[in-house]
């Protein structure tokens, strides 16, 4: 007995068949959103990636984006795959971490240079520093050791020669004005700005303590050919995944170099 299929339900049939052929032919992934669970530090970078992700939103890339207090934590979550990309750290940074820690993660775009200052309570320049001076800085080491040649560009101590941008306070052979380096963790010299003479402060911190480093620094690395280009880390596995270019032509848009520009005027700049 043959039976009768009615219109409707024909239409009903050849309909659920268009849709599995459109499925399979690659059809309805143009309107597919990818996502990526991006690492950040809190305060301004949550600004800029704010804009990234409006931009990438427009790619068809969800960004979730997910805020650090520490430089500690970013990497170890990327690394056990708690996160897909993080944005928050300079070469120098990942390149240590990867060596002491044995991270397979790699760097696959640039987004800002931050130049590191020096702040003080106490006195308004360099040269006013008094004899036997305590100096706050970073306590990991491409961070501490930024803050010693920024002392040693400065003209205030000499470092051993081949250090690299490595250098610790065992490496200075001269200190004429016998200042006292003390290693606090980078997140808490803000704060402890009243209980030293001065101390090296990560841009990102310092804005978050309502400094202005291009008024309130009492030294500034210099911006031309600074080595401390912050990077999109992702596990070295991912590297190739066109679905990470989506997040780096993200950054590196023109909407996020006007932001920056507006916004940071002239402390946190783009590094592309």
């Amino acid at each position: 007995m043959t039976s009768r299929i009615s219109t409707s339900r024909r239409r009903a049939l050849l309909g659920a068949l268009f849709a599995a052929a459109a499925l399979t032919l690659g059809g309805l992934p143009a309107h597919a959103t990818d996502h990526l669970k991006v690492g950040i530090m809190s305060g301004p970078e949550e600004e800029i990636l704010a804009v990234v992700k409006q931009v990438a939103a427009k790619e068809g890339l969800d960004l979730e984006l997910v805020t650090f207090s520490d430089y500690v934590l970013p990497n170890e979550a990327l690394n056990s795959g708690e996160l897909d990309a993080n944005a928050f750290q300079h070469v120098p940074y990942l390149e240590n971490q990867i060596k002491t820690r044995g991270y397979k993660i790699v760097a696959i775009g640039n987004t800002i240079v931050t130049p590191i200052g020096a702040y003080s309570h106490k006195v308004k320049s360099l040269e006013e520093l008094p004899d036997g001076a305590k100096i706050g800085i970073p306590n990991d080491p491409t961070n501490g050791g930024r803050a010693l040649l920024l002392f040693q560009a400065k003209g205030l101590i000499k470092l051993r020669d081949g250090v690299g941008l490595l250098p610790t306070p065992l490496d200075v052979t001269e200190n004429p004005k016998h200042l006292s380096f003390v290693e606090l963790d980078a997140a808490q010299l803000a704060r402890a700005l009243d209980d030293v003479d001065a101390a090296v402060i990560n841009t990102n911190y310092a804005l978050e303590a309502g400094l202005d480093p291009v008024k309130d620094a009492i030294a500034i690395e210099a911006r031309e050919n600074n080595p401390y280009a912050n990077v999109i880390a992702v596990r070295a596995s991912d590297k190739d995944n066109p679905v990470f270019q989506k997040l780096v032509r993200a950054y590196e848009s023109p909407e996020v170099a006007k932001f920056l520009e507006e916004r940071f005027k002239g402390s946190t700049l783009a590094a592309w």
